[in-house]
């Protein structure tokens, strides 16, 4: 009996001992390093749930026989009765070589057309974001954003179209200060965008002649020479080789066209970052209709070159509001008194 209870507390000594020197179940493990693809998949497969259905598509109205008929023979569906407005889309992708060309491969293989599209890296090493704009019905767009985030290095893809957002897009624009009539032999000097040399400053034609070009200006004035009734009543004619402006007045015109482009920059809250000879380079940074309406000011002057980034995006931060304000916002939302409107 003795040896039996002793062999017990043996067991429960030794089974206690064995315990107390096993690590825990629950001991905290260090996470898992976030270096391939498929960091990307298993978040999707553990955190997202179950899409909802697609939006409903507008059903064409009925075809009569003869509409039928001429479908089947031409095989041209009826066309869907949705219209195409512009998505932008955030992609949250692996930081990885190869994703950008999968993502525009699926959007090229649905037949988009990408407006613009911007990759930078984000906060976190290993990942990146893209702002995609492109245009497209609902449900066409909706059914592409899917199959974008079944891709393996995608981690999420939103739809900003319906959300409030900030949308910023980058220009730098290079512009002739010699005025318009320069555009032309600019455009042709070279890369510093110098008039062509040869050339006349504003007629566009050599300064000298060639010899059959001058003996021909020669027979012209000697026939009216010989003729007076018909150089009397010959219409003026403009000088075939004009007066190249002076060093004074190509200065002047400078700097005039210079004002003008800084006052219209101040204006947009534009800034210019260089000056140059003949040219300067103004950046803006605004929204895209503010962008294009710039663009269309500056034309006049002449637009040696221009380079866009695309839009990006960023939603806005809701700001939480008290019950007080609430019931402000709906009393203000509520039907309108039409004893207080103006008559008429």
């Amino acid at each position: 009996m003795l040896a039996t209870r002793s062999r017990s507390a043996t067991r429960l000594i030794a089974s206690r001992l064995f315990s107390g020197s096993a690590a825990p179940k629950n001991a905290s493990k260090p996470p898992r390093p976030i270096d391939d693809s498929t960091s990307a998949l298993d978040y999707k497969t553990a955190q997202r749930a179950r899409p909802p259905p697609l939006p409903a598509m507008d059903l064409p109205r009925s075809r009569t026989a003869e509409e039928a008929v001429t479908n089947i023979l031409y095989n041209t569906p009826p066309p869907s009765l949705q219209p195409f407005k512009k998505h932008i889309l955030n992609c949250l992708v692996q930081n990885e070589p190869g994703v950008l060309s999968r993502v525009s491969g699926i959007l090229a293989g649905r037949g988009f057309n990408i407006d613009s599209l911007v990759v930078c890296r984000t906060e976190i090493r290993d990942l990146s974001r893209m702002s995609i704009v492109i245009s497209g019905q609902d449900g066409v767009v909706e059914q592409a954003r899917r199959q974008l985030e079944d891709l393996v290095p995608v981690w999420a893809v939103l739809d900003y179209t319906d959300t409030r957002v900030i949308t910023r897009e980058l220009l730098l624009v290079k512009v002739s200060i010699l005025g318009p009539e320069y555009l032309e032999d600019q455009l042709v000097g070279g890369p510093s965008h110098e008039p062509r040399r040869g050339q006349h400053p504003i007629a566009g034609q050599p300064e000298h002649a060639s010899k059959m070009e001058q003996e021909t200006v020669l027979a012209h004035n000697f026939e009216r020479g010989a003729h007076p009734e018909n150089q009397a009543s010959a219409p003026p004619q403009e000088p075939t080789n004009p007066q190249p402006l002076t060093p004074s007045e190509a200065l002047r015109n400078k700097h005039q066209h210079l004002h003008s482009i800084s006052v219209l920059a101040n204006q947009f809250g534009a800034k210019i970052v260089d000056v140059s000879e003949n040219s300067v380079i103004v950046e803006l940074t605004a929204k895209t209709n503010r962008v294009i309406a710039f663009l269309s000011l500056l034309k006049p002057f002449g637009i040696l070159e221009s380079a866009r980034t695309g839009l990006m995006a960023m939603p806005r931060t809701p700001i939480a509001r008290s019950p007080e304000d609430s019931d402000d916002i709906a009393d203000d939302s509520g039907p309108v008194d039409a004893s207080l409107l103006p008559p008429g």
